[in-house]
């Protein structure tokens, strides 16, 4: 389709840029369980670094999405579509660990980055694929936002996790709760 076809580097770019993100979180999060007087608390992770992974692979799932070779606007966008309404489902479940967890208090910019951008992101993707049958041009303006959104609120939050641990965990100070 010609329309897809102006966004294959775009979805190159962002696709390859969100897998390698993916296998870095695994090889730090390693480095990071194995320091000293690391405290691993599951809740927090689930709530906290899990999500980061997820919508890494969202950006990933969107740009393969994007990168296939479709007939039709139709099915790419219900793809991306469900990929947003999936996503929504996940960001109330996240909403929830992060609430239930009891290691960290979260302060805005983690409710930002965490809840609300993931939340837009997910939302501006289920919106478009519903209005991609009357304008797709802008549609796919639409997924490539939502994509970018999720790539750099997953930098963020990993890098942010990296950060928390290194600084806060490694000196043996707790931060304030």
């Amino acid at each position: 389709m010609p329309a897809f076809e102006r966004w294959q580097n775009f979805y190159v770019i962002v696709g390859s840029s969100a897998g390698a993100l993916i296998g870095l979180q695994f090889v730090v999060m390693s480095l990071i369980s194995g320091m000293r007087n690391a405290r691993l608390d599951p809740q927090a992770g689930t709530a906290f670094g899990t999500p980061s992974v997820v919508h890494f692979g969202a950006v990933l799932g969107l740009s393969g999405i994007l990168c296939a070779p479709w007939d039709g606007a139709g099915a790419a966008s219900a793809s991306w579509g469900l990929v947003g309404v999936c996503g929504l489902v996940y960001v109330v479940l996240i909403l929830r660990r992060i609430r239930a967890q009891g290691a960290y208090r979260p302060e805005f910019e983690d409710w930002l980055f965490h809840v609300l951008l993931p939340l837009a992101a997910y939302l501006a993707l289920a919106v478009s694929a519903y209005t991609a049958r009357w304008w797709l041009r802008e549609s796919l303006f639409g997924v490539a936002a939502g994509s970018l959104v999720l790539l750099f609120s997953g930098i963020h939050n990993a890098w942010d996790a990296v950060t928390y641990h290194v600084y806060t965990k490694s000196t043996g100070s707790e931060r304030e709760p």
